[in-house]
């Protein structure tokens, strides 16, 4: 009886992950302490801060859960 012999072959490639090139970044934010929240902002998040400010100098509250959304892409380098 011959026996059988089984090779493996392991190859190694390597990759990058990137921000997808075709879509925006997205940045909002939402207050703790009520159900305020901002618009979507696919400027930059400097515009979001300025109205997390704004809504501390209204309410007093200074808690903010900051959201930045983007999409990814992975490339063999």
């Amino acid at each position: 009886m011959t026996a059988l012999r089984l090779q493996a072959a392991y190859r190694y490639v390597p990759h990058r992950i990137a921000e997808h090139p075709d879509t925006d970044t997205t940045f909002e934010a939402e207050c703790l302490w009520c159900n305020w929240a901002t618009a979507p902002s696919t400027g930059d998040s400097a515009s979001v801060d300025v109205e997390c400010m704004r809504h501390t100098g209204l309410s007093g509250h200074k808690s903010f859960r900051r959201v930045r959304t983007s999409f990814a892409v992975v490339v063999r380098v």
